[in-house]
């Protein structure tokens, strides 16, 4: 212990306590994973190392060959995982070993109701796999120093995991990090060498660092136990599902299989080698999109950083994986890696390459992609507005609920496109809030007695990508619930129904005697073609935002403008038919209002005074049932 310094302990921020508890009572199913936590902790250790030698190779000092060893005391009961990285100062074990600052504790937690095992693929999405070892440990005790700091400068971290944890100073000669786990009584067969030596080639046989094994008693000799080889310099051929399965969940610490993959080596004018993973979940952080993301850089398999964000467009976000390029200098800096001049053409090819993926799955695996869209789509809607060099690729990965019968699953664009019906021109879509919303709004009736299909919106960012997209194939999209709408047959419908025609004095007079008794309240009122079953409902003039566009402006907290919608009546309609014939002021007031207040439900909104709305409800069914 250095001099005048004792040792102390603290508290665990609360967030830790709880999931601690989680941890070693209820979430892992499967103790074994975590050897491979930790053994993958220390491969970033050594990549870290090996990264910041090349600008300070004093750090390095006389101790260049980096490995991972693993030792077990039997009589003590302990296993040891020890690497000669880059370590931790005191401030680093603080911060990492006594908080979890970067992992989102508190929206961890949060998410582990009820069964928690159910949830246990989010641990590696929280970067808290170091925890895993309190599974299998009644003590964990942690030495540590950081390249380049003196042997006095080493920390002792000590925890039994249940809300302390102490630090002292120590004397340690190398740098690095060495995890102690003593053992419960329980799960000593981690004791057994042979055990040991499975679980590393089973989760950490791709790791490009030797993991090597102690001998047992006197025997002093290291025993490699992996194959040392960074998986993605091998040939396809020579790597199987499993290795690739493993080496995902080495990189992300997602304990779910990805859901596809591929590796990819180019040779010529750039040479670099590329293996992307798409996840089977979406990441808790997908939204922040200033979140740390990106695939893991190598030039020459030397790390270089973790998050390189410009291999890949925003919209990507989700992609993990590993590029190791031959182009890019050793020394390279953000700011260089930025500008460098092979950037533009990997970035175009790998943006690319996981379209393609993406596109044989659709094709090829439908539900597969299904699964994907449910937890992606709305990113890679993203990327209509983002990516115009790929838009096409784009467009045909979009997948829309629709109000085909025999559509079970959301569709394609290409797919709408196919079932269009004779002279029709147009993609016709709705926004709603939601799928029960759409479904049953009254702008769909006209197209149900028609037989058009429609689609379906009805994610958050739906109207703002549409604003993007404006034409499939050549047909424009027309929202449905705007004015001006024009329907294939329309010329038919007009000329056989002209006696309901707008110039009919009792309508036209309905129509002005709407338009002084509701105001403000609206823009216009007008008779509706579009109406069959409904007595009314409202429009959005051509050039104003629509509903939901308005929605997502007001939560960012931006100004909009107060526009109006159009009032549009079906003169069918029993209830518009008694309107018309209403002569007492009072109860036509009531019955417009009602009639208004139903569309605005219909649209997904509240009437501007939902209790008046309710009054002058209640006293159209007394009169009803008065009569």
């Amino acid at each position: 212990m250095a001099d005048g310094d004792q040792k102390q302990t603290f508290g665990f921020q609360a967030e830790v306590k709880q999931l601690l508890h989680l941890m070693i009572h209820s979430l892992y199913s499967n103790k074994e994973i975590f050897l491979r936590e930790l053994t993958s902790n220390a491969s970033d250790a050594l990549d870290k190392l090996r990264f910041e030698s090349i600008g300070d190779a004093s750090l390095l000092g006389d101790d260049p060959d980096l490995a991972i060893t693993l030792s077990v005391d039997k009589d003590a009961g302990t296993v040891t995982i020890t690497d000669n990285g880059i370590g931790m100062s005191r401030d680093e074990v603080t911060e990492n070993l006594g908080t979890i600052a970067r992992s989102g504790t508190a929206e961890f937690v949060s998410q582990l109701s009820g069964d928690a095992k159910a949830d246990s693929q989010l641990i590696g999405q929280f970067g808290v796999g170091f925890y895993a070892s309190f599974i299998v440990a009644d003590e964990v005790i942690v030495e540590t120093r950081r390249a380049g700091l003196s042997a006095s400068d080493a920390v002792r971290w000590t925890s039994a995991g249940e809300g302390e944890y102490s630090l002292e100073a120590i004397e340690r000669e190398a740098r690095g990090t060495s995890i102690t786990l003593k053992l419960k009584e329980d799960e000593k067969e981690f004791l057994e060498r042979f055990r040991l030596t499975s679980l590393i080639k089973k989760y950490s046989d791709h790791i490009g660092f030797p993991v090597q094994m102690l001998g047992e008693g006197d025997e002093a000799e290291l025993e490699t136990l992996n194959s040392a080889t960074a998986l993605w310099t091998r040939s396809r051929g020579d790597v199987s599902d499993d290795e690739y399965q493993e080496f995902y969940k080495h990189l992300t610490h997602d304990f779910s299989e990805p859901l596809a993959w591929s590796h990819n080596k180019v040779e010529g004018k750039r040479e670099y080698t590329s293996l992307v993973y798409l996840p089977s979940k979406a990441p808790f952080d997908l939204w922040n999109r200033e979140a740390p993301r990106g695939l893991k850089l190598y030039v020459q398999r030397v790390f270089i950083m973790d998050d390189a964000e410009q291999f890949l467009p925003l919209y990507l976000r989700f992609v993990r994986g590993v590029i190791d390029s031959a182009d890019l200098p050793l020394n390279v800096s953000r700011e260089l890696l930025q500008s460098h001049p092979s950037l533009d053409a990997m970035r175009s090819a790998l943006t690319k390459r996981v379209l393609g993926m993406l596109k044989r799955m659709a094709s090829d695996e439908p539900e597969k992609y299904q699964s994907f869209w449910d937890e992606f789509g709305e990113v890679i809607k993203e990327g209509l507005a983002e990516d115009f060099a790929n838009r096409d690729a784009l467009m045909n990965l979009l997948r829309f609920a629709t109000t085909h019968e025999s559509a079970v699953q959301n569709q394609s664009l290409a797919a709408y496109a196919e079932r269009m019906i004779d002279g029709q021109e147009k993609v016709y879509y709705l926004t709603a809030e939601s799928l029960a919303a759409a479904k049953s709004s009254p702008h769909l009736e006209v197209f149900k007695k028609r037989g058009i299909e429609v689609l379906l919106l009805t994610d958050r960012l739906d109207e703002w990508m549409i604003g993007h997209l404006t034409e499939f194939d050549g047909k424009a999209l027309q929202d449905i619930r705007r004015e001006g709408l024009e329907l294939p047959g329309d010329d038919d419908e007009q000329s056989s129904d002209a006696s309901a025609s707008e110039d009919d004095d009792a309508l036209t007079s309905l129509v002005e005697k709407l338009k002084a008794q509701l105001g403000e309240r609206v823009s216009d009122v007008r008779r509706s073609d579009r109406l069959v079953e409904s007595p009314a409902c409202l429009v959005v003039p051509e050039h104003d935002l629509g509903v939901q566009m308005r929605r997502m402006l007001e939560a960012a907290g931006q100004e909009v403008p107060d526009n109006k919608s159009v009032l549009e009546v079906n003169p069918g309609h029993a209830l518009v038919q008694r309107l018309a014939a209403e002569s007492d002021d009072a109860a036509f007031e009531d019955l417009a209002l009602v009639i208004l207040g139903q569309a605005e439900i219909a649209q997904g909104a509240l009437p501007e005074d939902p209790g008046a709305y309710v009054s002058r409800l209640n006293r159209l069914l007394v009169n009803l049932a008065d009569q």
